[in-house]
């Protein structure tokens, strides 16, 4: 966590407050929390991967026998998501695994926890950053999030981040970047 990574998090939390504080009150997810994960995992949305179409990221990790049910499952996730309308297949880019727009979610969780947040009738979790935020806050309180309480080491919460991403240097990385950005 760089102090430049900190800055640039506070100056978005204040360029996204009112989608923010509609996301807090909605989904029981701090703005401090949202930020930390868009933060690490995109730098804000800048670094959304490398540009690799996801449709052919997902068929050719179809093929690797070691996870081959994981990956057709995404696959299939991601079909839906342009079949939906949500994202067309020349937009759904992004890293070599599959991993879809500013805070890097899968197709099968996008197709569960994305949320149309900016109300234009799509889940666009590429482009739009209400969506971005919004649903990564349903996410985290899909999988338990409770709404006022501590983020720290020995919490549900801090449990709960670790649905997001089982590393616990990941964790402890969020608990602390969330910290700061308060």
């Amino acid at each position: 966590m760089s102090p430049q990574l900190i800055s640039r998090g506070r100056q978005k939390m204040a360029q996204h407050r009112a989608t923010l504080d509609r996301m807090e009150k909605r989904f029981g997810v701090p703005a401090e929390i949202v930020i930390a994960i868009w933060g690490l995992e995109t730098n804000y949305g800048s670094d959304r991967g490398q540009g690799k179409s996801i449709v052919q990221s997902l068929a050719t990790l179809t093929y690797d026998c070691r996870r081959s049910a994981f990956f057709d499952a995404q696959l299939m996730a991601a079909l839906r998501i342009v079949q939906n309308g949500d994202i067309s297949a020349n937009q759904l880019r992004g890293g070599w695994a599959g991993e879809i727009g500013q805070t890097q979610f899968l197709p099968l969780p996008y197709i569960k926890y994305a949320v149309d947040f900016d109300g234009n009738g799509h889940r666009d979790l590429v482009h739009s950053v209400p969506d971005v935020l919004a649903s990564t806050a349903n996410f985290l309180k899909s999988h338990g999030w409770a709404a006022g309480q501590d983020w720290h080491p020995g919490t549900k919460n801090y449990a709960v981040i670790g649905e997001w991403n089982a590393a616990s240097v990941y964790q402890r990385t969020i608990s602390v970047m969330a910290d700061k950005l308060r």
